[in-house]
């Protein structure tokens, strides 16, 4: 992307703006679509206003944090089925992109179709301008519309994509639900602990300081964590944000950071199963669809491979395709894997002998769909024992950290 400086006249008046573009004519066309008036030069300059470098520099801190706005997913399946909806109707697929580019609120998205409605007016096919796109519309989003133009049915293959598009967003949506009950209920645990620190326990102390009785090891402990929390409890937030922020950009700069932690957390109580299982809901889905579309099977293992993001469980997906290309039958590679059960191993092996593979492999998803949907519908059966114990480990140090000293002290006055 380059910088461009366009000179245009606007209500009697010579203006100036300034446009990142990839070419002279891109920027020609931002700047016939912001209304602009009359164009007059369209040049490549170094010069950038002092906002619009405050945008860039602000655009670099949010990309390097982690915090950057991503198209949400909800906007391009709506999209999407604007798009399945209008071309299924016959409207061209030109006067199609160029309307949902005006309807759209989503600002990225208008940019993304303005772009790809450029594109095709300059006589590019639409695969080819998605894939510009790749990392914020997926490979899904790029196999399916390539799907569309090969099959010359985009209304069919669209409709489809939005169906898997919704159906990924409805997982993930479950599994952030499910998890606002535990995350509350340890917030509020957390807070409790916290105020009882800051503003119950030294009261407590004080009285035993002044009392100078020998104090037992719970009592110390607690006093350890009051004496921490009181004197360093700035340092320590700043810490554990630090971490985070850490460990975020880690995941993202460092392949083998991020492979032990992929590789750790699936073996996290609970985590892991519901990583697992919602990772192979959504390999499975997609695989099966794009199988049942007439893709390849080494493509469809690629696309669906693509979307997933743990990467231990990417590797082992990944030697699915190349034992494929290889000439090894689909069952003997996912078996390889060892991650699919002996159940599903037998349901593909009938799939592929009876020629069945696509109705087979739609029940393997279903299979890891209903495994995913129980522990996301049961999650608070599975975390109460977690906050239970935490809960009575809380209590239990409050209770002999401060009533321990209070009953030796009743003790020696009887006595």
């Amino acid at each position: 992307m380059k910088n461009y400086e366009v000179e245009f006249v606007k209500d009697g008046k010579r203006q100036k703006m300034f446009i990142k573009a990839s070419d002279s004519v891109a920027a020609k066309n931002i700047a016939k679509r912001s209304n602009s008036g009359t164009i007059m030069k369209v040049g490549e300059t170094k010069e950038v206003p002092m906002g619009q470098q405050l945008e860039e520099l602000k655009s670099s801190v949010t990309r390097l944090l982690g915090l950057s706005g991503k198209i949400k997913i909800p906007n391009l399946v709506a999209s999407i089925r604007q798009l399945a909806v209008m071309t299924n109707a016959g409207i061209s697929i030109h006067d199609s992109i160029k309307e949902v580019a005006n309807s759209t609120e989503d600002k990225r998205l208008k940019e993304i179709f303005s772009v790809i409605n450029d594109d095709l007016n300059a006589g590019l096919s639409l695969s080819e301008s998605v894939t510009k796109f790749k990392q914020e519309l997926g490979d899904l989003v790029i196999a399916m519309v390539s799907l569309g133009e090969t099959t010359g049915n985009i209304a069919e293959a669209l409709a489809k994509l939005a169906m898997l598009l919704q159906e990924v967003w409805d997982n993930q949506q479950k599994f952030k639900k499910a998890m606002r009950y535990p995350i509350t209920i340890l917030v509020a645990l957390a807070a409790a602990f916290t105020i009882l620190m800051i503003y119950v326990v030294p009261k407590f102390k004080e009285i035993f300081d002044e009392l100078g009785a020998n104090l037992p090891a719970p009592t110390r402990f607690l006093f350890a964590i009051e004496n921490i929390m009181s004197n360093y409890g700035l340092y320590v937030l700043a810490g554990i944000i630090a971490a985070i922020f850490g460990i975020r950009y880690m995941l993202r700069t460092s392949d083998e950071f991020k492979k032990g932690w992929d590789r750790g957390i699936l073996k996290v109580y609970l985590i892991g199963r519901i990583i697992f299982f919602s990772t192979m809901s959504r390999f499975t889905l997609i695989f099966t669809e794009l199988v049942k579309a007439g893709i390849p099977i080494a493509d469809a293992l690629d696309t669906a491979n693509k979307m997933v993001e743990n990467q231990t469980l990417k590797v082992k997906l990944g030697t699915v395709k190349i034992a494929v290309q290889q000439g090894v039958s689909l069952t003997d590679a996912f078996r390889n894997t060892e991650i699919f059960e002996s159940m599903l191993i037998q349901m593909i092996s009938a799939g592929e002998q009876s020629g069945s593979l696509d109705k087979m492999l739609g029940n393997v998803a279903d299979y890891y769909k209903m495994k995913f949907d129980d522990i996301i519908d049961n999650i608070s059966s599975y975390v109460e024992p977690i906050l239970l114990f935490f809960m009575a480990g809380m209590v239990l140090l409050l209770a002999l950290g401060i009533f321990m000293p209070m009953w030796d002290l009743g003790s020696a006055v009887k006595s």
